[in-house]
């Protein structure tokens, strides 16, 4: 038990050398032929990404009022 909690967090520190997490409910805009989208609390971003262009495609204000239920 205690070698996978330390795998886990050195896994977690080198995946935050080449990426940033941006917290908070966001999601993916809504497909327009199905409504389908995607949505994260944890998102993972490439270092590489500026904050402008994730903004356009992932935010909060993508996701949806109201939840469709299927």
């Amino acid at each position: 038990m205690k070698n996978i909690i330390i795998v886990l967090i050195c896994g977690l520190f080198l995946a935050n050398c080449s990426n940033r997490y941006v917290l908070g409910t966001k999601c993916t805009n809504p497909d327009k032929l199905t409504g389908a989208y995607e949505k994260s609390f944890i998102w993972s971003v490439d270092r590489t990404m500026n904050d402008d262009a994730f903004g356009k495609r992932i935010s909060k204000e993508n996701c949806p009022k109201e939840a469709k239920k299927s």
